[in-house]
This record gives C-alpha cells, structure tokens and sequence, in this order.
C-alpha cells in the first residue's frame, strides 16, 4: 500500500497539472500569496508593478492574514485551491516546515526579501521614552519575572519616565511582529533578571510564559493584522504608543514619530547595519511544485528580484535592502528555484 504522503503528492500533481491547462475546470492563472501585514504592502506593490509591465499576466492576488495564519494555508498541501506564496516577518518555524513536509509541500523556496524594523513609535508631539528591552518588557509583560503585573505607569516601571499610564496598541499572537517583538526585545529585557537564566534551564515552557506573554489588562491591546490602524489609535492619543514594521512609521512621518530603542533610532540607516535591537529579516516562501504550474509565478518572484536592490521601488515604501551578498544569493534562489532542507529552521 502506499503511504498518505505519496497519495497526498500524486493528487496534488495531477490537480497542479489541471492548473497548467488554461481550459479545465477548477485551474487557476493567477498567483495566490498570503501572510505578513508588514510584508503585505510591499508584495502588492511588486504585484502592481508586474501586471504594469506584463499586460498579459494577471496582477497577483496579495492577502494579509498575518505570518503564522499563512504559514498554516501555505501548508495545508498542493493544488489549485491552495495557496502559491507565504510572506512573512519572521523566519518560517521547524514546526511549520515539518507540517508543510506532512501535508505533500516538500519542496520550499526561501528568499530574503528585505530588512525591516520593529519601530516603537507615539504621535507627533506626544509621549516620548527613551525606551529600552528592559523598560518595554515591564511594561506590558503579563507577569514579568514571575511575579504580578502591578505597572499602571511608566514612572511605576521607572520613576524617571513619564507620570502617564501605559497604553500600547500592538500586533496579535499570529503575528510575524509579535514573534520579533518576542525574540527580539520581550527575551531580551526579561534576561536582564539573572534568575530568568536558571528559569529557563530549570522549566523552558514556564521561561517562556514568563518571559514572552504580553498582559491582557487592557494596557496592550492588540488590534489585528491592521497596522494602519494601530497608527490611527496613536496619532489620536498623544499618550499611546503603537508597536508596527518600520515602513508604517516611514509611510507616516508626519503623522507619528519613532522612539528610539537602547538609544538607537529606528532609522533606514541603523536597521541596515543592525545597529538598531529591533532589525529583522522578511522573508517569502514559494512552492517550487507550483512554479511551472501556476501562469504567472516566475515573473513575480523575478519582479521581486528587480524592485528590492537599493533605489528601486521597495526603497520607496520603506523596504530596507539586505546586505549585497544577501541579495544576490536570494536572487540567485529566485531565479534557480533552489529550496531549503529545513535543518538550520527552530
């Protein structure tokens, strides 16, 4: 008898070849991607301007339902009815890759598209913190350090902070930014207490309870994969701040100011050279299965490899350009098609 995974492939290849043919029933010409809210604007725009310059290719289809929402679409299998690409904010997870491997997707495309910054950010002549991991962590932490959440203000996080209540608008848990937000400045202040090491030798899961989940008191409110409102929230409140990807604070510099992080700006500058603790990598998945069967498919990820170099069209909205070396290996495995083993994935 043959195993689940062969028949799943088998299906899967036949439905693919369906797709190739313009006149069957149930064939699809025009590439489905989902995912990331922050690498969302940028993969419409690469859409836009592949249907501009290829009359005959319909423009792609572009859905933010955030990085870990997509990732389960993305690997729920093959086929027409499934979905080509996933964009995220985070690098996919060996959980996920093991998924997409059981459900028939083993053949998977990584491309670096960029970089981008977690940018903390308040109003134009609203609140304004020095902020750092620390600071950020005690401040919206459920329980930080193990212990009560009991920070109704900045300056009960720090008497040298503001006298004004903490209130931040930030990404959900099925958020790519909510992961970086974690990984990148949540662990960090949480393992400034020196407890936090033993913690995590001693009892992982709780570490990570501890140390990565945000309180629910109404003091961070999540608002969905809609970063454009969470900049709405804080330009109408001068005491809010707003967690989101560095384009949303590029895209409105003169409605909302960033806040800078360890001292450091969240500037084009100091995410390219990391320099700032909250620069990160986008990323985008493909299925190689379905390269040569979805019209169209090609000359998006091609597309991709024009507008991301420095001073080209990404750079506009606020993509930031991976080191040259990055870039070219990227472009080199859009090109190629080349995948990934998934042995370096966490």
């Amino acid at each position: 008898m043959k195993s689940p995974k062969f028949l799943i492939a088998a299906v899967s290849a036949l439905a693919l070849t369906a797709c190739g043919d313009a006149g069957s029933g149930g064939s699809r010409d025009t590439v489905r991607a989902v995912g990331s809210s922050t690498v969302f604007p940028f993969a419409k725009a690469v859409a836009e301007s592949l249907a501009r310059s290829n009359p005959d290719i319909n423009s792609p289809i572009i859905e933010s339902t955030g990085t870990g929402g997509g990732m389960k679409l993305f690997c729920a299998g093959l086929g027409p009815d499934t979905t080509d690409m996933v964009n995220a904010s985070r690098r996919m997870k060996a959980s996920e890759f093991a998924d997409c491997q059981a459900n028939g997707v083993t053949d998977i495309i990584e491309l670096q598209v960029g970089l981008d910054g977690i940018a903390f950010a308040s109003a134009q002549g609203g609140i304004d913190i020095n902020l750092t991991p620390k600071i950020v962590y005690e401040a919206i932490a459920k329980t930080p350090y193990g212990e009560e959440q009991t920070n109704e203000t900045w300056s009960d996080v720090d008497p040298s902070l503001p006298d004004l209540p903490i209130l931040v608008y930030g990404p959900p848990s099925t958020s790519g930014t909510r992961d970086a937000l974690k990984e990148l400045v949540l662990e960090v202040g949480c393992e400034s207490n020196p407890e936090m090491d033993a913690l995590k030798e001693s009892d992982e899961d709780r570490y990570d309870q501890v140390c990565t989940e945000v309180r629910a008191d109404g003091k961070y409110v999540d608002q969905g994969e809609q970063d454009n409102l969470i900049v709405q929230k804080i330009e109408g409140n001068e005491n809010a701040m707003g967690i989101f990807g560095y384009s949303y604070l590029e895209e409105n510099a003169d409605k909302v100011k960033g806040l800078s992080l360890n001292g450091v700006d969240p500037t084009y500058e100091n995410i390219s050279s990391f320099a700032y603790n909250g620069a990160r990598p986008l990323y985008v998945y493909v299925k190689k299965a379905h390269i040569d069967a979805i019209p169209g498919l090609k000359e998006y990820l091609a597309e991709w490899t024009k507008l991301w170099v420095p001073g080209a069209g990404l750079g506009e909205i606020g993509l930031i350009s991976s080191p040259e070396d990055v870039m070219a290996a990227n472009a080199k495995a859009a090109t190629e098609f080349t995948t990934i083993d998934g042995s370096d994935l966490k």
